[in-house]
């Protein structure tokens, strides 16, 4: 790590959309003196139905925006994205900034907190297709089962309803499906998920433990910047939020997460 990063500089987050905000509004509970930088890829949202190649390219050119922002450290807060890019980031990135991805914190939860049990994952194809979860729990010799299901419309219904009754014919069709019953707890591995979070347990018959990154990834990052001396400990916290397409979908929610009036700048990726 580069012994010139400050504690005063921010954290960049990015996401092909809302859902990182969830993501963000954790961090900023749990680090009330951080400075954040949020880049939503609206112009390419979901990420989830496109090739991991083009991700690739989003991601990378992303990661250069938040450089330029001076960012000590980079959360791809996006399981697509994280499962596609996370590596090529990383390498891009070298030390200028400690990078991380939404799904390693989760493996490590999963583990110490559900052994031997079984466990239902949800979320876009590209995550799914990219066996990322059970591969990294196999590489963990842990005992979990996990079985995992595809649920490829909801993050742009999310986008285009938020928490509207409408999202309910999808979860219906989703979870009922043979690979997500009778499952002791369900990952939302997407982190526009947790905005439903309420609905998806209405859809479930009996109690069921609901595992939503945002928490998990939050203190992830809380204990990376600890361990890099790397804490901001003073003034206030300042946001920033870019997007590469203007949208009101977006602007609603960023002011409904963050209870106030906020400056959504656009920046396009490619001119």
């Amino acid at each position: 790590m580069q012994t010139d990063l400050k504690t005063t500089k921010p954290i960049g987050i990015f996401d092909s959309g809302i859902g990182g905000l969830t993501i963000a509004q954790a961090i900023v509970k749990h680090l009330p003196k951080e400075n954040i930088v949020y880049f939503g890829d609206t112009a390419h949202l979901p990420y989830g139905d496109k090739s991991t190649a083009a991700i690739q390219a989003y991601a990378v050119k992303i990661a250069d925006m938040l450089l330029k922002q001076e960012c000590k450290l980079i959360l791809i807060a996006c399981n697509s994205a994280s499962a596609a890019a996370f590596e090529l980031v990383k390498a891009y990135i070298a030390s200028q900034a400690i990078v991380m991805n939404v799904i390693d914190p989760v493996i490590k939860f999963l583990d110490y907190h559900y052994p031997s049990k079984k466990i239902g994952l949800i979320g876009t194809r590209q995550t799914i297709n990219s066996h990322i979860y059970k591969n990294k729990i196999a590489e963990i010799n842990s005992t979990i089962t996990l079985t995992s299901y595809a649920t490829n419309l909801l993050a742009s219904a999310i986008e285009e309803f938020g928490d509207h009754s409408v999202i309910n014919a999808l979860l219906e069709v989703y979870l009922s499906h043979p690979d997500l019953q009778n499952i002791d707890a369900l990952v939302l591995a997407c982190t526009h998920y947790p905005i439903i979070k309420d609905r998806i347990l209405q859809q479930y018959k009996k109690p069921i433990e609901i595992i939503d990154s945002a928490e998990i990834v939050a203190l992830a990052v809380k204990t990376q910047l600890q361990k890099n001396n790397l804490l901001n400990h003073e003034g206030s916290s300042t946001k920033h939020f870019y997007v590469s397409d203007y949208t009101e979908t977006f602007a609603n929610n960023a002011k409904l997460f963050f209870d106030k009036d906020i400056k959504i700048e656009h920046y396009p990726l490619w001119d």
